[in-house]
């Protein structure tokens, strides 16, 4: 092959075939931009993580349960070869040669068609670098071009960010509702700066794609009633990589503190001898009914606002929760983690003097592109979610303020 840089262009991928051999971290770092682009993807692999089984649950992805086999590139405009077998690898990608399909390769880029470059986005910008040295294709190079040009995009300078030394340790970072842009300067920087993350399900989960190559990505998806990482292996794993002097972000969704077992991981730190730093996020409570056009307070309608965690039923002999005192209040009620025991929740507030009519929304996957709202009311909330096929994750809004720029002002 000869020595040439690589030619840069964009790839519009819009309903197009994208086929991705392996369902292991790579794919999980790449899967996301691949389905921000539109594109219509085919992964082949037995396996897959959490998060990577999580998208193929919702729809975003088709996954084929098996290896790969000789014809799957067909009709394929592009192919992400990332499985643990080299020889499955070589195979694959002679498939793409012939077949004229660029491909990336995870485990050998120079036997490969095509290059990922280090990307990031701010304001609506793409940007994407790649190295013209053919002898030194160094990707931390290239992510630290990339990570200078977007915090320069996005403070208006254009200059790449002063540099300080880090200090071993961890930073519980809350990451937002989702939506990327809704992480804090402070916790994007953290991310930047990181040796390891251990990622959940319900961070911005497109922020993995901008990680340089060598960091160090640790599925800790929960999915409901599905696989997960229990909290010990996660505080653990925590512990363990602090330990080894490397900077260690655990990226949360929303908020650490709110029903997020923040604190948690840091006592199991301090006890540790660990350094930890804690970076509030913006919580789903009130982000994601923002995002669907409800405010959870409104002058003349609710002065108060009330966050619930709904993951224990009302009947259940575990929940702390008061629902009779709930019930009596007059401003709104937002409710995490409670699609599943919604109707049981509905129906203890109607017993304690709630209105059966008092409007309810529910916003399934709040400030992402699968955003999506349904609205009812306390009697009807259960038969919506079986009708609408409502899934976690969802926030959940009681209150009048649900009509709140839905209905004319008088």
């Amino acid at each position: 092959m000869a020595e040439h840089p690589a030619y840069p262009v964009g790839l519009r991928l819009d309903g197009r075939r994208v086929v991705v051999l392996g369902g292991g971290q790579v794919a999980q770092r790449r899967l996301p931009a691949l389905i921000k682009a539109g594109a219509d993807i085919l992964l082949v692999s037995p396996s897959a993580t959490p998060s990577v089984e999580a998208m193929a649950d919702a729809g975003e992805i088709t996954w084929t349960r098996r290896r790969y086999e000789r014809g799957d590139l067909q009709d394929a405009w592009y192919a992400l070869i990332a499985t643990s077998d080299p020889e499955a690898n070589t195979r694959a990608s002679a498939e793409a040669e012939a077949g004229r399909v660029w491909c990336v390769r995870s485990d050998d880029a120079e036997a490969a068609t095509a290059w990922t470059p280090a990307t990031g986005r701010s304001e609506g910008v793409t940007v994407a670098v790649l190295s013209s040295d053919v002898h030194d294709r160094d990707p931390r190079r290239t992510a630290a071009i990339r990570d200078a040009v977007v915090e320069g995009l996005r403070d208006g300078s254009l200059a790449a960010p002063h540099l300080r030394t880090r200090t071993p340790g961890v930073a519980l970072v809350g990451g937002g509702p989702g939506d990327p842009d809704l992480i804090t300067v402070r916790g994007r920087r953290l991310l930047a700066a990181a040796d390891v993350v251990i990622a959940d399900r319900l961070g911005p989960r497109d922020l993995l794609d901008e990680l340089p190559p060598h960091v160090e990505v640790i599925d800790a998806a929960k999915i409901p009633y599905g696989r997960y990482m229990a909290q010990e292996a996660i505080n653990a794993a925590l512990i363990d990589h602090a330990k080894q002097g490397k900077a260690v972000v655990r990226l949360k969704g929303g908020d650490p503190y709110v029903f997020g077992r923040g604190m948690e991981e840091a006592q199991a730190l301090a006890e540790a001898g660990i350094a930890c730093t804690v970076v509030p996020g913006i919580s789903s409570s009130i982000s994601v009914p923002s995002a669907a056009g409800i405010p959870v307070t409104h002058r003349g309608v609710a002065h108060e606002f009330t966050v619930v965690s709904g993951h224990v039923a009302p009947d259940d002999e575990r929940s702390l929760v008061d629902w009779e005192s709930l019930a009596k209040l007059r401003g709104t009620l937002v409710i995490l983690m409670g699609v599943d025991k919604i109707g049981k929740i509905a129906q203890a507030l109607i017993a304690h003097g709630k209105a059966a009519d008092t409007p309810l929304a529910l916003i399934q996957e709040g400030t992402t592109a699968a955003q999506r709202r349904v609205d009812a009311t306390l009697a009807t909330v259960a038969e919506a979610v079986r009708t609408h096929e409502v899934k976690p994750p969802a926030v959940i809004v009681i209150g009048d303020v649900v009509r709140v720029g839905r209905e004319p002002v008088a």
